[in-house]
């Protein structure tokens, strides 16, 4: 009883530490994601517009958004991340995507990329395996917020990148997201 007790206080104080925080409340239409939906070849399961109702509410108040999405593989987290990603770049804002390795970042671009490309939402790759002036390129478009959707690995953290208007972080833990 007294281990889940203070369980259960910690998680209580730590909710309460969160909500004073101060966050970024997104009011958006949905219309980027909408126009999404309208562009895919399948159709939301209940579940997944579930999960986007709840996440369109967490977006709207004031502090910041803590959430896990769980699920087998290929259940659909990858479009309710997208769609997520969508809401905050309707409102100018720029969303980023990490993954756990460079094989998955890539995978999330390329499927991604071309979902949201017909929207106008413009979206880039960031890896340690991009070198050079092209990185030093890529580095300067994320700053000037000419890039709003980030895809990558640990290389989306590192002390060199620096985000415009960054309004949302995924996190892509293999079965985590």
């Amino acid at each position: 009883f007294d281990e889940f007790f203070f369980l259960e206080l910690g998680m209580a104080l730590k909710k309460r530490g969160v909500a004073l925080e101060t966050g970024i409340p997104f009011k958006t239409d949905g219309v980027l994601a909408q126009r999404l939906l309208n562009l895919l070849s399948f159709k939301l399961t209940r579940a997944q517009e579930r999960t986007l109702v709840e996440i369109k509410e967490d977006l709207k108040k004031p502090h910041p958004m803590n959430r896990l999405i769980q699920g087998d593989v290929g259940c659909g987290k990858t479009v309710v991340a997208l769609l997520t990603c969508l809401y905050v770049v309707e409102c100018g804002y720029q969303a980023a995507i990490m993954a756990p390795t460079e094989v998955l970042a890539e995978q999330h671009f390329l499927n991604l990329h071309r979902w949201v490309e017909p929207l106008g939402v413009k979206v880039s790759l960031l890896t340690s395996s991009i070198k050079g002036s092209e990185r030093g390129n890529l580095y300067q478009r994320i700053r000037n917020g000419d890039v709003q959707l980030v895809i990558g690995t640990h290389a989306v953290i590192q002390e060199p990148v620096e985000f415009n208007r960054l309004g949302l972080a995924i996190i892509d833990e293999q079965h985590k997201f």
